[in-house]
């Protein structure tokens, strides 16, 4: 049904939009921490290139953030321990070293973003395509 809905609608990327406190330390973050490429900046919101065509977006947003508990932001990448290790060296908040999750076939760790967005750096064991 999902192939169907792309074709049908000629879908050609996808952006995931999250809100910020500080959109500035936000943005470093994303491109100094995670050297993820700026590719737009509109003054209220960035959106970084994650991969080909896939976007990862945040806005200011001046009052309260609705709780984001449940939310996780992961990227894949097949260099998990590298990530770690960088992120390690910039003092970033993580949940532990990358391990194994035999439930999910993946190799993963949790770090936090400035505005304490759980964000997984993974890679699944089995590609998903």
């Amino acid at each position: 049904m999902a192939a169907d809905f792309a074709a049908d609608f000629n879908v050609t990327g996808f952006v995931a939009f999250y809100p910020c406190h500080d959109l500035a330390a936000t943005t470093d973050f994303y491109t100094r921490d995670m050297q993820l490429e700026l590719v737009r900046d509109q003054k209220s919101c960035v959106i970084f290139k994650v991969a080909r065509e896939a976007y990862l977006g945040f806005c200011q947003h001046d009052g309260d953030i609705p709780n984001h508990k449940g939310v996780i932001i992961t990227v894949l990448t097949d260099k998990v321990n590298e990530v770690y290790q960088r992120l390690l060296r910039l003092n970033v908040e993580t949940e532990g070293k990358p391990k194994e999750n035999d439930s999910f076939d993946i190799y993963h760790f949790f770090a936090r973003d400035p505005d304490g967005y759980r964000l997984e750096i993974q890679r699944f064991n089995e590609p998903l395509e």
